[in-house]
């Protein structure tokens, strides 16, 4: 909210809000037939056992590689952040200038303990994060609610004509990534307490809340400062916008909170792509398509902990790369970096929602037509429209130029046809691994879900 919303506000209005409900909307429409598949489609590889399921072994692996790359390019361009946020609060509450990598370094030491630890350590280091979080955001907003903002309160970020504006498809692609991760829930299947369940819950709950609370939040920043001059205020200083906000409506000691909580928040969500990643390597190692070392579980915290060391050192690699290179941390390494993840985790949504009717279409099942036909075509659509909206305003992600703006969105066409080509180079020397890909796990003996499909 406090490092994107402002930039959004400046490029679609006062109508920002909106968008990141239509992508909620959106993405909403995509979990109704991918949970439902989920429940058919039990194996850890989440995006991938479902196109394989659907759409085929070869776009299978090829969605597995983007899926380890894309995940991977979230999480270490976020080290970017880190270490840029970091820098700032320094110097802001202390008046400090310490130099990004060592923090980003830092950062990775961190992630890497919490990802050794045991899943229901990361959830309750998240949870603790992710209520912190919220709630400086929440202070924020009632604050501004409380002295009724600026001019008073206003719905004009809702009307039509505020809406649907030039500005509107580059805040859209904003929004859709701002939800990027929620669909992970169901990576966690075999770690979960009844999946067939509480994972379309949590993935419902995640899609419905986010949509809610960062268009509320924007609309309230854009009450604190008025519908005729909060755009000029972001363009002028967009990445003290809520800091500016809270300071007036809260006081000084809330924007110190924020500068700590904005550090908090992007290891917190290092952390959930770090997690993320490691169960994608477990998954894939176990199916034969990475080294079987991947797969080794520690005895104690039951955590995929060598994919994790590995993971550690690959972003130890990108960020002491790009520290070396006298790179920008947060306009090179964390927008170049995400960038390609974030277009790849939205092509991976398109190929899930494609794959669902493809599978039901085969397979006996009682689900209803909504959920198996009618959400994943419209999702379909409104994903292929989004996703051709983020590529055609890649600009206003990176400020890169055209060649290295190519060479980003490249990225992803390019790893997925990779994939196809490793799952063709399977089938022809190790058929066996091939042919068991994505195959359903052995059902339990007992237990709530135990492989009966509901």
């Amino acid at each position: 909210m406090a490092g994107v919303a402002p930039i959004a506000i400046v490029l679609g209005g006062i109508g920002a809000p909106a968008a990141y409900l239509l992508a909620g909307i959106t993405l909403a429409v995509f979990a109704v037939g991918f949970t439902t598949m989920s429940r058919h489609v039990r194996g850890g590889g989440a995006f991938y056992a479902c196109i394989a399921r659907g759409l085929g072994t070869p776009a299978g692996i090829g969605a597995a590689l983007l899926a380890v790359v894309a995940y991977n390019g979230m999480g270490i361009g976020l080290y970017g952040l880190l270490g840029s946020a970091g820098a700032d609060t320094a110097l802001a509450l202390w008046g400090v200038d310490v130099p990004w990598p060592p923090l980003a370094l830092a950062g990775l030491l961190l992630v890497w303990y919490g990802g050794h630890r045991s899943i229901d350590f990361g959830a309750k280091v998240l949870g603790v994060l992710l209520v912190a979080e919220t709630g400086i955001l929440v202070l924020l907003a009632g604050g501004v609610l409380l002295r009724g903002g600026a001019d008073g309160l206003s719905a004009a970020s809702l009307a039509p004509g505020n809406v649907f504006v030039p500005g509107t498809a580059a805040v859209l692609a904003f929004a859709f990534i701002a939800f990027t991760g929620f669909e992970s829930t169901v990576i966690y299947r075999r770690e979960a307490r009844d999946p067939g369940r509480t994972i379309p819950r949590a993935t419902c709950i995640a899609v419905c809340f986010l949509a809610v609370f960062y268009a509320f939040v924007v609309w309230a920043v854009i009450q604190a400062f008025g519908d005729a001059r909060v755009v000029a205020a972001a363009a002028d200083d967009p990445g003290g916008l809520f800091f500016s906000a809270i300071t007036t409506y809260v006081g000084a000691w809330a924007a110190d909170l924020m500068h700590v909580f904005i550090v908090t928040s992007v290891i917190a969500s290092l952390l959930a792509f770090h997690n993320a990643v490691n169960r994608y390597c477990l998954a894939l190692a176990e199916e034969g398509v990475l080294p079987a070392r991947l797969a080794a579980v520690h005895p104690r915290h039951g955590s995929p902990y060598v994919a994790g060391a590995a993971q550690t050192a690959l972003g130890l690699v990108v960020v002491l790369a790009f520290a070396l290179a006298g790179a920008d941390p947060y306009t090179q390494l964390l927008l170049w970096v995400n960038t390609p993840g974030g277009i790849g985790v939205m092509v991976l949504q398109l190929l899930a929602s494609i794959a669902v009717p493809c599978y039901f279409r085969r397979v006996p099942h009682t689900e209803g037509v909504v959920r198996t036909l009618v959400a994943p075509v419209a999702a379909a659509v409104l994903l292929t429209a989004a996703t051709g909206l983020v590529v055609s305003r890649i600009d206003a992600f990176t400020g890169a130029s055209a060649a290295v703006n190519t060479a980003l969105v490249a990225v992803v066409p390019g790893v997925f046809l990779l994939g196809v080509l490793l799952a063709l180079r399977l089938r022809r020397g190790r058929p066996g691994v091939y042919a068991r890909f994505a195959a359903e796990p052995a059902p339990a003996a007992t237990g709530p879900d135990s492989g009966t499909e509901r």
